[in-house]
């Protein structure tokens, strides 16, 4: 008989497991729902010094009361997995699985601060930090605040009328002090279960697998395995049978296996370009590369900004991508100047420094003399979308096109609540005469395809000068997923419209 340790996440106890819990126990399994000290009401918190450390003792008291014969598997939602991680760390040859429940993959030395997706509140959070020396409380959300946590999909209302009300404050040194870890985890069988409606997805796993960057290449391994669920971040509150086929399914070893690199076929970011090209050589200026076509005087520029995030480790980086090459001698063979970038765009978290350092690789391509500085277009990618933002709400005279190809267009659930700055959904009713020329995948994600369709009419609605071009049958990253002549006439389509903005 398997023994499920389960562990809440910020602000909930005990409660939130009560069904999933029913569902295990007629299948046979047997629950034990953690009661955490400080946030779980059955346990009050003995100072205001409970913190990190004291949720992990929790967890191993739990641990060390099951009979030693029992196998364990510890399930962690949100929150919770931090905890849960730092005492099978401890406990390692007595759990035979770890369940990570739609939250992030704990690091050593990280807080669980790092995990929060919303930038704005873990900024007040360090101010608090701060001031307080990790004392204190961060006050639940009110019913209307859940989502800055994860997409409440699937959760009725009166189920979240209840969330609500029985939610508890969450003592600050849970959420600042760091995990720390001796490594022993690593040996222990592990599952993620991802939540689609909260933005996570199976696909998007193999994605960062596929940069090849070492902090994420163990995701591969065989002791891991993967099950997603088509609801929001409370899939115990939204789907509770749904959750228990899944743990009793990762119990017995089933669920998806990522592909380590090099196995099959290139991935999609590594795959050549549909379209002939002309084999220019590039000119590597900083975090910038020039593609530049033969000319007596100076010619405009295409700036290709790539998506993410991108993991920091990523090898090749973006600007030697098939696909970012391939757009840049594409323009270079029509006689405008192309350039790709690398930015810092590695986490959600990062926005506002991959803006200074695309602002910065504009200002070196202008500063070129082979350019002309009064005619430069801008061509975003996928998560890149949000950057054109700041271009979209305040246009520059000598920007004359604005490109982007199957973008995101406004934050994706589980990124936080909506910022300001980085909403191109509210930035385009500002981008005046700025032509913008926008590449649709008719086959898109759905929550990517849905900012989409919401700047398609902001953009009508303001009268803002959108031109579509639709690859009917394009997934994302269609250059090198879909047949080039699927993708090809599109491509030719949407460069030409640019090349003739910048002409004019």
């Amino acid at each position: 008989m398997t023994v499920f340790i389960m562990v809440a996440g910020v602000f909930t106890g005990a409660h939130v497991w009560q069904e999933t819990a029913a569902r295990l126990g007629v299948a046979g399994g047997e629950v034990h729902a953690v009661t955490l000290t400080g946030v779980d009401a059955a346990r009050p918190a003995p100072s205001a010094r409970t913190n990190l450390e004291t949720h992990v003792e929790d967890v191993i008291a739990a641990i060390d009361a099951v009979d030693a014969d029992r196998e364990i598997v510890l399930v962690g939602h949100d929150y919770g997995i931090h905890p849960a991680v730092g005492a099978a760390d401890r406990r390692a040859r007595r759990i035979a699985r770890i369940v990570y429940l739609d939250c992030a993959m704990p690091r050593n030395g990280a807080p669980a601060l790092a995990a929060v997706p919303d930038r704005a509140l873990r900024t007040r959070l360090a101010e608090l930090d701060h001031c307080s020396g990790q004392e204190g409380e961060l006050a639940p959300p009110a019913r209307d605040e859940w989502e800055r946590w994860g997409s409440t999909a699937g959760v009725s209302d009166t189920v979240l009328d209840r969330l609500t009300a029985l939610a508890v404050p969450q003592p600050l040194g849970t959420l600042l002090q760091p995990l720390r870890l001796t490594g022993a985890v690593t040996a222990v069988p592990a599952t993620g279960v991802l939540c689609t409606r909260n933005g996570a997805s199976i696909d998007r796993v193999q994605r960062l697998v596929n940069f090849d960057d070492p902090a994420m290449a163990f995701l591969a391994e065989p002791r891991f395995s993967f099950f997603e669920l088509p609801t929001g971040h409370w899939p115990m509150l939204s789907c509770p049978a749904e959750l228990a086929d899944v743990l009793l399914r990762a119990t017995a070893g089933e669920g998806h296996r990522l592909r380590p690199v090099g196995a099959g076929a290139l991935p999609a970011h590594l795959r050549p370009f549909p379209l002939d090209v002309p084999e220019l050589s590039r000119d590597r200026k900083g975090h910038v590369d020039l593609y530049v076509p033969d000319s007596d005087e100076p010619r405009p520029a295409v700036v290709f900004v790539h998506g993410g995030p991108v993991p920091a480790g990523a090898r090749p980086t973006p600007r030697d991508w098939p696909t970012l090459v391939g757009h840049a001698r594409l323009a270079a063979g029509e006689g405008m100047v192309g350039a790709t970038l690398d930015h810092r765009l590695h986490d959600i978290a990062d926005y506002e420094r991959a803006a200074a350092d695309i602002t910065a690789a504009v200002e070196l391509v202008r500063a070129d003399p082979r350019v002309d500085a009064d005619r430069v277009a801008l061509w975003f990618f996928s998560g890149g979308g949000l950057l054109t933002a700041d271009w979209l709400a305040k246009p520059p005279a000598w920007l004359r096109c604005l490109a982007a190809s199957y973008p995101v267009l406004a934050p994706l659930p589980g990124w936080g609540p909506a910022d300001s700055r980085f909403h191109p959904v509210r930035a385009i009713t500002h981008a005046g005469t700025l032509p913008v020329v926008l590449l649709r995948a008719g086959l898109e994600v759905p929550e990517i395809a849905a900012t989409v369709d919401a700047f398609v009419t902001a953009a009508d609605d303001s009268g803002a000068r959108l031109e579509l071009v639709d690859v009917p049958n394009g997934h994302h990253d269609f250059e090198t997923l879909d047949a080039p002549e699927e993708t090809g006439p599109a491509l030719r389509h949407a460069m030409r419209s640019v090349i003739t903005h910048l002409r004019r």
